[in-house]
């Protein structure tokens, strides 16, 4: 029985003494099989993986890539927790599952030809078999391509791919990255790139305007290849179709690129289970009332049944596809317009089907509840660098995911190595996963892609602009900003480590005025005010102030009236009743400061 080698994993390069000490063998005697093999090279010169493997091989050895090791488990761990339809056939049984058409959206710049690579699609794969051509926009469409389907989200952008993920929606199975051969990748192109990523989504890549006079296809691959992206005629991964969709060229590779990658991605489904999917998009029609259009992902939707979609439900009344034919029953990869809802869904929200409209009045009514109940309460970041350590013993997360934004070029590169330095070194097993890391400052689509993946956002040297601010504040999404590279780094690896504790500080949001003392039996001394600035709220701490002197440091608010009525906050200007724990001597002229702890980013 023949001896099973050893493996050695090795890395892409290594010096001709490293390489020794890697199969525990004498320098001379590896520079013996390097010559013989025509390559000339002394103890301390760098030879190539390909060089070191034949050598290795030669002495008895197993050679196997670090690097493509590496990668494919990281591409495995990503794959386990990204596909969010997966979670919908997860109690299936493995015999009941079969293939589904794959979901296919459309990403990249926005002047690269996305839309009319949709169009042309279209015409000459669904409209061709129509009586006229007709069809009916409902958010998505299906394909032939070679007997098999493909459904096509006609939603197309990075935007809205993201904002689906960020309502907890796959949003699709492939995404097709679109570049100009006559403009190359742009800054919305990486940024198309990183929320295909960040998603786990496999990306086929479109080269449109072949037939521009500038074009050149060979500097857009080296460009996507600098991206990581390497073009599968090149030994890499990913593939690379030329397209001209004014002239029709390349459409059919395209769909067949699309099917052979879907191949290779396990996209299956079961047509009997009860139905899920997710809502592409919603409106009011005139005549008809609300109407939906539904994605089925998983079972078999059927007219009559009920389903709950976000906070709408109903019972489906009728059910049109595509091409506004009526239809019964849709299946898995299959987009349809429903009527029947009671209001309308947003667009990303799953669907379900429930037992009875019964069933779905009650599951609607919890989540109006939870929905005001995670109103009413102050908005917090899904996931702090504070709170990592402990996110990571329960079970919630694997690994810290980073939206990184710097100022210039070469501080960019120093920082990634850093990072992923210290997720190699951390004791505890916590991954560093850096979703997307570029120069600029820090934008509304950079909050977008850290709240679809509950990622952190961490700038150096750079500034928040107005709406990235605004839309963090309302996703709870955490922004970070440092102007010290090893304070940075010092936080992440503490927070790694589970030593990093958060911050408080004190905010004064309001100032009333004590004009009166009155005096309610059975409850005490309320005092009269007047708000002199910012805000009284009910939920808020609260001090006494005398001539200047504290009186009363840290206590609650036990009751704020306005005319007999309990209010939750009283603005500037206005006159109100108040009423501290414990407190019952209020003289006219004390000031009452009401403040709120808040955590430092």
């Amino acid at each position: 029985m023949a001896q099973e080698k050893q493996v050695v994993l090795v890395p892409d390069y290594l010096t001709v003494r490293e390489l020794a000490e890697l199969i525990d063998a004498s320098p001379i005697e590896v520079m013996k099989r390097l010559i013989a093999n025509g390559v000339m090279a002394s103890i301390n010169q760098q030879i190539d993986y390909d060089t070191a493997a034949i050598v290795i091989e030669e002495m008895g050895f197993e050679a196997q890539s670090a690097t493509a090791i590496a990668a494919a488990q990281e591409k495995a761990e990503r794959a386990e927790t990204a596909q969010t339809w997966r979670k919908m056939y997860a109690a299936e049984r493995p015999e009941d599952l079969v293939p589904r058409p794959p979901i296919v959206t459309i990403l990249g710049h926005v002047d690269h030809g996305k839309t009319t690579l949709l169009d042309t699609i279209r015409k000459t794969k669904v409209a061709e078999s129509e009586a006229g051509g007709i069809t009916q926009h409902i958010g998505a469409y299906r394909a032939m391509h070679n007997g098999r389907q493909i459904t096509f989200l006609d939603t197309p952008g990075h935007e809205a791919f993201t904002a689906m993920r960020a309502r907890g929606a796959q949003g699709a199975d492939i995404a097709i990255l679109v570049v100009a051969a006559d403009d190359g990748v742009m800054p919305t192109t990486r940024e198309a790139i990183n929320h295909a990523r960040a998603a786990n989504v496999p990306i086929v890549v479109a080269i449109t305007k072949i037939d521009r006079r500038n074009a050149n296809v060979e500097r857009v691959k080296q460009e996507l290849a600098d991206l990581g992206l390497v073009p599968d005629d090149w030994d890499g991964d990913v593939m690379m179709v030329p397209v001209s969709a004014p002239m029709g060229e390349g459409i059919e590779d395209l769909l067949e690129a699309v099917l052979l990658v879907a191949d290779d991605s396990e996209i299956v489904a079961n047509p009997k289970a009860s139905p899920a999917g997710m809502v592409i998009e919603a409106a009011i029609d005139r005549s008809r009332g609300a109407m939906a259009t539904l994605l089925v992902l998983n079972g078999t939707l059927q007219l009559g049944d009920v389903i709950v979609a976000g906070l709408a439900q109903g019972r489906i009344k009728a059910m049109f596809d595509e091409n506004g034919k009526p239809v019964k029953k849709a299946g898995p990869s299959m987009p349809v317009a429903v009527l029947g809802l009671d209001s309308l869904p947003e667009p990303g929200d799953t669907f379900e089907k429930v037992a009875n409209e019964k069933v779905a009045r009650a599951l609607v009514a919890e989540r109006r509840e939870a929905s005001a109940a995670a109103r009413s309460q102050p908005s917090r970041a899904a996931v702090t660098l504070e709170d990592l350590f402990s996110q990571v013993r329960q079970g919630e997360t694997k690994e810290l995911n980073i939206v990184l934004k710097v100022d210039v070029q070469g501080t960019l590169q120093p920082i990634v190595d850093s990072l992923k330095q210290l997720a190699s070194k951390n004791s505890e097993g916590i991954g560093v996963n850096i979703l997307m890391a570029e120069t600029g400052n820090i934008s509304e689509s950079d909050v977008m892609l850290a709240s679809a993946s509950n990622a952190i956002v961490i700038g150096f040297n750079v500034s928040v602009d107005t709406a990235a601010r605004r839309s963090a504040e309302s996703q709870g999404v955490e922004i970070r900003l440092y102007d010290v590279i090893y304070k940075l780094l010092e936080d992440v690896e503490m927070a790694l480590e589970g030593l990093l504790e958060p911050v408080y500080n004190e905010r004064v949001i309001g100032v009333a005025e004590v004009r009166q003392v009155i005096r309610i039996s059975k409850v005490g001394n309320v005092a009269g005010c007047f708000i002199r600035e910012g805000e009284a709220r009910r939920n808020a701490r609260a001090r006494l102030r005398r001539n200047g002197e504290l009186i009363v440091e840290n206590t609650t608010v036990a009751s704020l009236k306005r005319f007999n009525e309990d209010v939750r906050e009283v603005r500037t200007g206005f006159e109100c009743g108040i009423s501290l724990s414990n407190v019952s001597d209020y003289q006219v002229g004390d000031l009452i400061e009401f403040f709120v702890i808040e955590r430092v980013s």
